[in-house]
């Protein structure tokens, strides 16, 4: 099988953790061959057919220089994207204009007959924390608004709220305010730009002080750890990137009754791997575009989810 992985320049990834890599090593291990790209190296002119120019790459099992590539530059060789096996989208967010015209271009291929995974309709149409409100059963009290009005009047209701932004990841741009309300003017104006962007805010969860747990969701059927980032330091955010220390642990019922309600709906869209982020009972996030944290729940449990992931791949070809 060749596989095209779509993601950001190989000279950003860090391998010790990476997901991405994660998957390649997996399918190379089972002997498929590895193609990457960028999403700026997708081209489609007219009359033709959706192209990337690719470079083919075998890794190495080192950690430094961890891949060979026969081609230097990516426009050395261009190829159909319906040409490969199978094209496994994992561009980091945001999801911005260039990432909206790239599920565009994607899905013209999947026209032409490629198989792209996640589906590129399927990534726009489940933004990541707007897509909670699909499912209020599982979420805690939680507001979408341009307006500060209605920011105000949640925050008089619920006094201890979570204010972010609908396109941050990471844990960017999160604040938190108390029942005295303090910056809380400042921080609507800083979100919100003088109402020109919506905001989601959410009731705090006191839970995220066990973790905000990822729990993952692959082919429908969630693996059986998570991984509870958990605040260090009086940090109210637990994401990795902001410092939360990464602690698997197995699901619980609660945990599994999420992935288990939603798995089915969100694989039948085109969703094959989805994280899902949880603090304590309540459904926060519904991650699609790269959701991570493959290494880490491997070398904590020794539960291998790439392994789990490259047969979900395998297993949706044959359909």
């Amino acid at each position: 099988m060749h596989i095209l992985f779509i993601a950001d320049p190989l000279s950003t990834f860090k391998i010790y953790k990476d997901t991405t890599f994660a998957m390649m090593r997996e399918a190379q291990k089972r002997g498929h061959t590895l193609s990457v790209c960028e999403p700026k190296d997708i081209m489609w002119q007219r009359g033709g057919v959706v192209t990337a120019f690719v470079r083919d790459i075998t890794l190495t099992g080192h950690a430094e220089a961890w891949f060979t590539a026969e081609q230097q530059a990516p426009n050395e060789r261009p190829q159909a994207v319906k040409d490969f096996d199978a094209v496994i989208m994992r561009k980091d967010p945001p999801f911005d204009s260039e990432f909206f015209y790239a599920t565009h271009l994607l899905e013209q291929a999947e026209r032409e007959g490629a198989r792209v995974f996640n589906k590129p309709r399927a990534l726009r149409d489940h933004p990541e924390k707007l897509a909670i409100m699909e499912f209020p059963e599982f979420i805690g009290p939680t507001l979408v608004t341009r307006d500060a009005d209605d920011i105000r009047r949640f925050h008089a209701e619920h006094k201890d709220i979570i204010l972010k932004p609908l396109d941050g990841m990471g844990g960017a741009g999160i604040f938190r305010v108390k029942e005295d309300g303090l910056n809380l003017g400042s921080i609507i104006e800083t979100l919100n730009q003088e109402g020109a962007v919506s905001v989601m805010v959410q009731k705090f969860l006191p839970a995220i002080s066990e973790g905000d747990k990822r729990v993952l969701v692959i082919g429908g059927k969630p693996v059986p750890f998570c991984l509870a980032r958990i605040p260090q330091g009086g940090e109210v955010r637990g994401n990795l990137a902001a410092g939360g220390k990464g602690v698997a642990q197995p699901l619980s019922e609660r945990d599994r009754f999420i992935a288990e309600s939603l798995g089915p709906i969100l694989n039948s869209r085109g969703l094959l791997l989805v994280g899902l982020d949880v603090i304590g009972d309540s459904l926060t996030e519904i991650n699609v575009t790269s959701p991570t944290c493959f290494q880490e729940i491997f070398e904590q449990t020794g539960f291998d989810v790439a392994a789990m992931f490259i047969d979900a791949i395998e297993e949706a070809l044959k359909g």
